[in-house]
C-alpha cells in the first residue's frame, strides 16, 4: 500500500518527509496559502495525510475528517510527546478533548534581523527607538496582521481567551505600537508574506529587522539571516505560534507500517538528526537543545527557544481561519489608512462574533 500526503511547498515542508516516505508515502506539495484557501475536508477526501498548522484543528473536527490521535497509539505515548514537544506545539493540536495532529515541525514568530544588524532591542519601546534609525518592517501580508497583532497583545498581558477576541484597553495599547511601526518601510514590504520578506532581507533589498515574523532555519543555517527572541513587554515575550503537524485523514487505512512510520517521524534521534539534515525544522525540545543541531542552524534554536517555549495559540475553532483571514485584512487596512483603533477593533471584534460560536472552543 501506498500512502498519499500533502504537504507545503518549502524545503522545510516537504524534503525531510519525502526522502523518508520512500516506498511507503508519495508526498505532494502545494503552497502554504492553499490551505488557506482549499477546505480541510476536501484536502482530507484525496489524501490520507495531511501536514496543517493548528488553526484548522476546529474546523476538521466539525468536519469528521481526521483521526484522533487517541485511535492510533497508546495514552502513554500521546503524553510522553507532549512532555517531548516544545512549548505548546503538541498542546495546540488538541481540541475537543482529542489530540488531531503529530507536531512535526515548530516554529513561532520571532525577530529576524540583517546580518549587518548588530542591534538587538529586547522591548517594543526599545524597537520603536531603533526603528527611527533603521529601516523596520512590521510582517503585516496575509494573516500576518492578525497574527502580530496578537503577540504584542499577549506581550501586554491579555492573551486571546472567552467570548472576546482581545480586551479592549490592551487592544488599544497593542494597535497603538503597531502604528508606530507603520513608516516607509512597512508599507513598501506590505504584501510581502514571511518568506518573500526573508529573501529580500537575506538578499539585502529588504528592511534590516522585522519583530515578528515566522523563523525558518534555511536562512539562518545559510549565514543570510541572524535571529532573537521576540520582543518583550510588561507580560514577558509575547509570540504566537506557528508550525505544522501531520493529521490522518479519515480515508487513510492505518496499517502498522504507518503507524511505526510516524513513530520514527517523532522519534528523539529522527528529530536531532534527520529531521534538520533534510532541511526540516524539529519539534522535540532535544533537538532544539542540542549544541551540534544548533551549531549546524548557525544558532537559530538558542537564539529563538525561549520564544517557542512562551508562544500563544491560535483561535482554533471552526471557522477560526475565516475569522483570522478577515480580523488580519481589517487590522492590516486600519493600520496602513491610519484608522482609528476603536473602529478596528469594533470591527475585530464583530467578525469573532460571526465566526466564534457562544460557548465553543477556542
Amino acid at each position: 500500500m501506498i500512502y498519499r500526503g500533502l504537504t507545503w511547498d518549502h524545503p522545510r515542508g516537504y524534503n525531510a518527509l519525502a526522502a523518508a516516505g520512500g516506498a511507503l508515502i508519495a508526498w505532494d506539495k502545494h503552497p502554504l496559502e492553499g490551505f488557506e484557501s482549499h477546505p480541510i475536508a476536501d484536502l482530507c477526501a484525496t489524501y490520507d495525510l495531511v501536514v496543517l498548522d493548528h488553526p484548522h484543528v476546529g474546523e476538521a473536527v466539525a468536519a469528521d475528517c481526521l483521526v484522533p490521535l487517541e485511535d492510533l497509539f497508546d495514552p502513554a505515548e500521546i503524553a510522553a510527546l507532549g512532555r517531548a514537544a516544545i512549548g505548546p506545539s503538541l498542546a495546540s493540536y488538541r481540541y475537543a478533548g482529542k489530540h488531531w495532529a503529530l507536531p512535526l515541525d515548530a516554529a513561532t514568530q520571532v525577530m529576524a534581523c540583517r546580518r549587518d544588524v548588530t542591534e538587538t532591542p529586547e522591548t517594543w519601546d526599545a524597537l520603536i527607538a531603533l526603528a527611527e534609525r533603521m529601516p523596520v518592517a512590521l510582517s503585516l501580508a496575509g494573516p500576518h496582521a492578525a497574527l502580530s497583532f496578537q503577540s504584542v497583545c499577549g506581550a501586554l498581558g491579555a492573551p486571546r481567551a472567552g467570548e472576546r477576541f482581545v480586551d479592549r484597553a490592551v487592544g488599544r495599547e497593542a494597535y497603538a505600537i503597531l502604528v508606530r511601526l507603520i513608516g516607509e518601510t512597512t508599507r513598501a514590504c506590505a504584501a510581502m508574506n514571511p518568506i518573500t520578506m526573508l529573501e529580500a532581507m537575506a538578499a539585502g533589498d529588504g528592511p534590516a529587522l522585522c519583530p515578528l515574523i515566522y523563523g525558518y532555519v534555511t536562512y539562518s543555517a545559510a549565514g543570510t539571516i541572524r535571529y532573537a527572541d521576540a520582543p518583550h513587554g510588561p507580560a514577558g515575550i509575547g509570540s504566537t505560534l506557528g508550525g505544522t503537524g501531520i493529521a490522518v485523514s479519515r480515508r487513510a487505512e492505518v496499517t502498522d507500517d504507518l503507524r511505526d512510520h510516524l513513530r520514527w517521524l517523532m522519534a528523539d534521534a529522527t528529530q536531532r538528526g534527520f529531521i534538520p539534515q533534510h532541511d526540516g525544522q524539529p519539534a522535540l525540545r532535544s533537538a532544539w537543545t542540542d549544541p551540534a543541531v544548533d551549531a549546524a542552524a548557525g544558532g537559530f534554536y538558542s537564539a529563538t527557544r525561549a520564544t517557542l517555549e512562551a508562544a500563544l495559540l491560535r483561535p482554533r475553532h471552526d471557522r477560526a481561519i475565516a475569522f483570522q483571514t478577515e480580523a488580519s485584512l481589517l487590522i492590516r487596512d486600519g493600520l496602513l489608512n491610519e484608522n482609528p483603533a476603536d473602529a478596528v477593533l469594533d470591527a475585530v471584534e464583530a467578525s469573532y462574533t460571526r465566526h466564534h460560536a457562544p460557548g465553543a472552543e477556542t
